[in-house]
């Protein structure tokens, strides 16, 4: 849309930016971008024009557009990004574009999901106006006993957005939880297709969910979720930089993968697992008690080794763990 073209291009200046210019960049008429310009004002953007200076963008409100992400991006990356203010899931629509041949690294942004998937076919709460629900498409030849080590890798890249964009520190729960401040403040969720004859993982979709700028949550979840903003005094942040640093965090993952030592030195480190208590619940947990033990360390493999209570020792490389001190567990 144009409207998300001129958006780019004065969010990116510190000041005017003529409307001749604009217009010669763009490949349109003067009066295509005044149009424009007045459906941005609409959508409460601030932007002062003064005759033989052209625009000036002084105040953004918190939207979630193309425009608004394209800014912090190259212009080759934002023809990957698809963002919709409403979808059922990200992931299913960016399923469908695989499906017709789009290249690994494009990316599909909600400000909504009606049907947001978190893992074992949960749903994830994404409500309009604060959230980030954002998919990645991978292709990256490798078998499915590197898939743990993918969403690892993916946990400590959201990490490193969030400390790019906002300054702020998180940390991890085995195997993907972003926590701040012992709470839950994003989820991943990937899910693979995979060739029939080389075993190779032939597309990935990797969810990423992040609770941004909610003021609250419901009785069920608020001793287990959080947001930053509520983390960080009810300020409100803005989500389309964030997005775009995660965009640019996830380029470096899939230029880096398969072999990057950061990502495990850096996932240890952020890691709060290990040292603590804990109770495994398997994969194909039915109202199982799980199994009692201490978080020993993160292997080379990122999986979890555990010593049980009975004395045994085992490296978990799926299923669910519970971590004494969160989430209400005691």
């Amino acid at each position: 849309m144009l409207k998300d073209d001129v958006l780019k291009l004065i969010s990116r200046e510190r000041d005017y930016i003529s409307g001749e210019t604009i217009s010669r960049k763009l490949g349109v008429s003067r009066t295509a971008i005044n149009t424009a310009v007045k459906a941005l004002r609409d959508d409460g953007y601030e932007i002062t024009s003064t005759t033989n200076k052209g625009y000036l963008l002084t105040n953004s409100p918190d939207l979630l557009s193309k425009g608004a992400i394209s800014a912090y991006l190259t212009d080759d990356k934002s023809e990957d990004l698809y963002v919709y203010d409403s979808v059922g899931s990200t992931n299913t629509v960016l399923k469908d574009l695989a499906a017709n041949g789009s290249k690994s690294g494009t990316v599909v942004i909600a400000d909504h999901q009606a049907s947001g998937k978190g893992r074992r076919g949960r749903s994830f709460e994404s409500p309009s106006g604060v959230g980030i629900y954002l998919s990645y498409l991978l292709k990256p030849q490798s078998g499915l006993n590197r898939i743990s080590d993918l969403t690892s890798w993916t946990a400590v890249a959201v990490s490193d957005a969030i400390r790019n964009a906002y300054g702020l520190e998180t940390s991890i729960k085995w195997v993907n939880d972003l926590l701040m401040n012992k709470k839950k403040i994003c989820g991943i969720l990937t899910e693979v297709t995979v060739e029939g004859e080389s075993g190779f993982i032939d597309t990935c979709i990797i969810g990423i969910g992040i609770n941004v700028n909610e003021s609250s949550f419901p009785d069920e979840l608020k001793d287990i979720a959080t947001s930053i903003s509520i983390e960080n005094g009810g300020k409100i942040f803005e989500r389309a930089k964030l997005a775009a640093e995660i965009i640019k965090s996830m380029d470096r993952l899939k230029d880096n993968w398969p072999d990057d030592s950061y990502y495990l030195e850096r996932y240890r480190e952020l890691n709060i697992t290990t040292g603590s208590k804990i109770t495994a619940f398997p994969i194909t947990k039915d109202n199982s008690q799980g199994k009692s033990g201490t978080a020993l360390e993160i292997n080379e493999d990122f999986s979890l080794k555990v010593q049980f209570d009975d004395g045994s020792i085992e490296d978990l490389k799926s299923g669910e763990v519970s971590v004494r001190g969160l989430y209400g567990y005691t």
